[in-house]
């Protein structure tokens, strides 16, 4: 596999989940330029402020990941995605529903689509729950077949399916691993299906996302430093 060029620095995406603006400015600043790319999804979104923020991270040479999971009928995901235009996003998530992700890649313009395989959060009793007669990883697989037929851009998939996505998927595929974890998993953790930053890109991921690992440490700043260091070795 030939690795994509992209800067180191920005493999690492912080997921900004805090309750409103004023704390994810004072938390951007404590970062500083230890942080380059911030996922900023549905708790800031419904907190107001989320697009004065989008444009005050942008014009500080962040990149961003609107996280907002679109899921409606097609011609209202279009139109959201449009609205996402001309603001510096990098990447937005839409579920990954054929028609969803047809809908949302010919409205993207320079926005990057990535389609949500199997959420981090889920494991095989919730996905039989869901209905979902098969496995995680053919349900993954399928999906990011689709996405990509679709004109996706990528995928949000856990770093347990990452490999076989690389060794099934045509490399152009973006991967981008959530749910990730410096060290074991604590058991009242709601992420179910985690891997390290180590074996996450040693698996095939491009971009991982980190959210409490980092927001939550005594440093947030000596956090994302300490995870940048890993990436640079894995990265090389």
């Amino acid at each position: 596999m030939t690795p994509k060029p992209i800067p180191v620095a920005e493999r690492l995406i912080f997921a900004m989940d805090v309750p409103d603006v004023e704390r994810a400015r004072h938390l951007a600043a404590e970062l500083g330029d230890a942080v380059h790319f911030y996922k900023l999804g549905l708790e800031l979104m419904m907190s107001g402020g989320y697009f004065e923020l989008v444009d005050d991270l942008v014009a500080r040479g962040k990149k961003i990941f609107a996280d907002l999971k679109f899921f409606d009928v097609p011609a209202t995901v279009a139109a959201a995605v449009r609205n996402l235009r001309h603001r510096g996003v990098t990447f937005a998530t839409v579920h990954g529903n054929q028609s969803i992700m047809e809908a949302a890649a010919e409205a993207k313009g320079e926005v990057g689509i990535l389609a949500v395989t199997v959420l981090t959060s889920l494991d095989r009793g919730d996905l039989d729950d869901l209905g979902f007669d098969c496995d995680v990883e053919a349900l993954v697989l399928s999906r990011a077949r689709r996405a990509l037929e679709a004109g996706c851009d990528g995928v949000i998939s856990s770093g347990l399916e990452a490999a076989k996505l690389r060794e099934h998927i045509d490399e152009r595929l973006m991967v981008i691993t959530p749910g990730i974890r410096p060290v074991d998993n604590r058991p009242e953790d709601d992420q179910k299906r985690v891997v390290t930053v180590d074996q996450a890109f040693a698996s095939g991921a491009d971009y991982i996302v980190v959210g409490r690992p980092i927001r939550d440490a005594a440093s947030p700043r000596a956090a994302a430093e300490a995870i940048q260091a890993t990436i640079a070795e894995a990265c090389p």
